[in-house]
């Protein structure tokens, strides 16, 4: 775990919406619930930002390289959830640091 990059992807409001809506998909993403065992789509988080698909991607690319999220590939889509285990620690080492 890297607590520096989990501190940098943390440190924008679009970042911990996006960790937020992963965290209860059914409420933030109508009409995924049959796809949330796998995660949630790009496209899906893509359509709920209202942002340019580079910008999302730059956003989710920030997110999965601190560890915060994981992706599955099924097909054509690509689905992220959140890394419960990680953000787990991270909150334990805040907690223990500070």
């Amino acid at each position: 775990m890297n607590v520096d990059s989990i501190h940098k992807a943390l440190a924008s409001s679009l970042r911990r919406d996006i960790l937020r809506w992963l965290r209860d998909p059914s409420a933030y993403f109508p009409g995924a619930d049959p796809l949330i065992p796998h995660g949630v789509s790009v496209g899906m988080i893509h359509a709920r930002t209202g942002l340019s698909k580079s910008t999302v991607s730059a956003h989710l690319s920030t997110l999965q390289q601190a560890g915060l999220v994981t992706t599955k590939r099924l097909g054509q889509w690509v689905f992220m959830s959140r890394d419960e285990a990680v953000i787990r620690s991270f909150v334990a080492s805040i907690n223990n640091d500070l």
